[in-house]
């Protein structure tokens, strides 16, 4: 039997909505209030805050996992776990799990303000409005190097962007001779796919031999044409309260700007707008391949059949940066409603962060507006 993308569509915000009642029903008051916000579209004041989005450690909004017991804790990774493959939620336990990892690189030290710096437990859930098979709600997971956002509208799914992942360290060393790479694939697959063509294609696909220090977009609630990349300092929520944090945050930034080597023309040069780079109409067969196991490895990450692929003539490769393994590299997706990004440059290229977006529709903006405009014309 068939499985069409409207009836996965339904079925994955059949188990969402149970997974979040279930969840909402174990909090008590004061945990209810910080884990819930306001219906989706019912006005611009009360939907600001879902439309806010971070990917630094900063407060993402929302109940953190350590502020839950452990039994509500397994209810809100069952509703994260709704909205993800497998391997999608293999991927996000991992980068969870990575903040272990980043406290032993930094020696313990990096604090951010909280009694521990890089903690597993700091992810924060929220769920906005009522969740159901009627009307608008959404869901909200994210911390440090992960954010997931869901919008479902009169039951079903109807947005799963923007969708972040990122691995800090990104390869790490396990017993064995195969190193824990969580965005790998998605690195090699990308890399492989541009060291494939031949001269003339390579020279319309590299637009800079020098790599960004983040992904263009940042964590803009809305992408639009000559976004140039956002500065650290501004990927946070508000401005960081102590002057050691502060000092901190600008040195970092400070340093990962010079290490790019980026000026203004730089900036200029990769901001966001039409596609760039290669469409995958160009590419032959081998290409073609590659390019689509790099879309499945961003489109993978949701429920099978939920996500509405690109045309993958359509779909353009951009790239910055040397293409030799282990130097500082960028690299872009495009095609009409898709937008990937991926960056490994900071901490000796150790670092990654990839971005999945629908620039006319994160967060079911064109959804939410028809779903008004219904609501009001009846």
């Amino acid at each position: 039997m068939v499985v069409t993308a409207d009836e996965t569509a339904r079925t994955t915000a059949t188990q969402m909505a149970q997974a979040a009642a279930h969840w909402l029903e174990s909090l008590d008051p004061g945990q209810r209030r910080i884990g819930t916000g306001g219906t989706p579209g019912s006005d611009a004041e009360a939907d600001s805050e879902r439309l806010r989005w971070y990917y630094t450690p900063t407060d993402h909004g929302g109940l953190t996992l350590g502020a839950m017991r452990p039994a509500q804790q397994s209810l809100a990774m069952q509703l994260v776990s709704s909205g993800l493959s497998h391997a999608g939620y293999v991927t996000v336990s991992t980068v969870l799990g990575l903040e272990n990892v980043l406290d032993r690189v930094e020696g313990f030290s990096v604090d951010w303000g909280h009694e521990r710096g890089r903690d597993p437990q700091r992810y924060y859930l929220r769920v906005f409005g009522e969740p159901g098979p009627s009307g608008a709600w959404a869901w909200r997971f994210g911390g440090h190097h992960v954010s997931l956002n869901n919008l479902v509208v009169d039951g079903a799914v109807v947005s799963t962007t923007p969708c972040f992942l990122g691995a800090d360290p990104a390869t790490s060393p396990l017993l064995g001779p195969a190193p824990l790479r969580p965005l790998g694939g998605a690195e090699d697959l990308a890399r492989e796919l541009v060291r494939s063509l031949p001269a003339d294609l390579a020279a319309e696909a590299v637009l800079l031999d020098r790599a960004p220090a983040d992904i263009i977009g940042g964590n803009r609630s809305r992408i639009a044409t000559g976004d140039t990349m956002i500065q650290l300092p501004g990927l946070w929520r508000g401005r960081l309260r102590e002057p050691r944090l502060v000092e901190r945050l600008d040195a970092m930034n400070e340093t990962a700007e010079k290490d790019s080597g980026f000026d203004e023309t730089d900036h200029q040069t990769l901001a966001l707008g039409g596609p760039r780079g290669v469409p995958g109409a160009a590419l032959d067969p081998a290409g073609r391949e590659l390019l689509s196991a790099l879309v499945s490895a961003y489109v993978d990450r949701v429920p099978a059949g939920l996500a509405v692929w690109p045309d993958l003539d359509d779909v353009h490769i951009a790239w910055a940066g040397p293409t030799r393994p282990g130097e500082p590299h960028y690299y872009r997706l495009q095609a009409p409603r898709f937008l990937v990004e991926y960056d490994n440059t900071q901490r000796q290229v150790n670092h990654a962060h990839s971005v999945w977006r629908d620039p006319e529709s994160d967060f079911g903006h064109d959804v939410l507006a028809a779903h008004r405009d219904a609501f009001h014309a009846g």
